[in-house]
């Protein structure tokens, strides 16, 4: 079974999970037979072993990782590789699929180049 993670960096301020919130349910609209789970690198949780954790008791042999960092600074290029290996330790049956960044998306960087010069902003 496909289990989804949404990683995103994490916040205090509670106003900023809602765009996280709003991926992780469109992902599971879109894949209803997928558990969606939120996971955070720090600040709040659950963190990305708890969500992957959970998603393995619930019986998901795959986990396919959404990072939403919009740049590929520390976090993307240093933390998220040390974290892959951390949990392919954790869970050796499991096959984790790491998704690039939304940046590294040419269907999004198009969606928003087309965003920016439509004629009537949304």
């Amino acid at each position: 079974m496909l289990g989804v993670i949404v990683l995103a960096h994490g916040s205090r301020d509670p106003q900023w999970f809602g765009p996280i919130e709003a991926v992780a349910q469109a992902v599971a609209a879109r894949a209803p037979q997928s558990p969606v789970r939120c996971a955070y690198l720090e600040l709040c949780g659950p963190s990305l072993p708890e969500a992957a954790a959970e998603l393995v008791a619930a019986g998901a042999t795959t986990l396919r990782v959404l990072p939403l960092f919009f740049g590929l600074g520390k976090h993307a290029r240093q933390d998220l590789p040390l974290l892959a290996e951390e949990l392919q330790q954790s869970h050796p049956a499991v096959r984790f699929e790491w998704l690039p960044t939304p940046t590294e998306q040419p269907r999004l960087l198009a969606l928003l180049a087309e965003l920016a010069v439509a004629e009537s902003p949304p």
